[in-house]
């Protein structure tokens, strides 16, 4: 019986990729995004919604069977300094990377198997950045509530962790809301590749990470070392 996984922000970037890496190695995966997908390949449906409705989010969820991985990849950027900072933005971005994960995670986890997952996308900047306090917050929030779920979900051999990449090349590095706060290039020399956080993402859902629950998996290039 093929794996199913439930993957958020899935019709570009991170999301996009994850979704790809799944559906080629045999997985039947579910896409959720605010954008119509159009593929077609076997093991692939998608559904059109935003996340950050939770109304709308919970009737959808009310008609999907139990995935044995949920992937929360969907995500925006807003930087500005303080005295600059829109209320209206903070709010649609907790709505979008904390309170649609949670909603995701409490539908889900209390009928997930033994081998589930739960995957959030977080940002390297968690722990502070000058300029991005809004969307900090909001990752730095994912921290706390992924290592309360792992220890809730632990004795029933289900994991919870984050995938937290560094500037990596995808629609949303050129989001006008990051005008102030540009991305800034790795020691690496090259932004991260969306396919290189899907394949961390691949290896979480894999028997092997068995063992990891409640981390925060950095994939920065280089840029935590200074």
């Amino acid at each position: 019986m093929a794996r199913m996984a439930l993957v958020t922000g899935a019709s570009s970037g991170i999301g996009q990729a994850i979704a790809d890496r799944l559906l080629s190695a045999g997985w039947q995966v579910t896409g959720l995004s605010r954008s119509a997908i159009d593929r077609a390949e076997n093991g692939w449906q998608s559904h059109q919604v935003d996340i950050s409705d939770s109304a709308a989010l919970q009737a959808l969820l009310a008609k999907l069977p139990v995935p044995q991985a949920v992937v929360h990849a969907a995500g925006m950027m807003q930087a500005a300094p303080l005295g600059e900072l829109d209320c209206a933005a903070s709010a649609q971005l907790w709505r979008l990377h904390v309170a649609a994960a949670e909603q995701l995670a409490n539908h889900f986890a209390p009928q997930m198997q033994a081998g589930g997952r739960i995957v959030l996308l977080g940002s390297r900047t968690s722990g502070g950045a000058a300029g991005r306090s809004q969307y900090v917050a909001t990752k730095s929030a994912m921290i706390g509530m992924v290592r309360s779920w792992a220890a809730e979900l632990a004795p029933r051999g289900i994991t919870a962790n984050i995938v937290a990449p560094g500037a990596t090349e995808t629609p949303m590095l050129q989001q006008p809301g990051r005008a102030s706060s540009p991305p800034r290039l790795p020691p690496i020399g090259r932004y991260i590749q969306p396919e290189e956080v899907a394949g961390l993402v691949d290896f979480l859902l894999s028997p092997a990470a068995a063992a990891i629950t409640g981390q925060q998996l950095v994939m920065c290039g280089g840029a935590s070392l200074s």
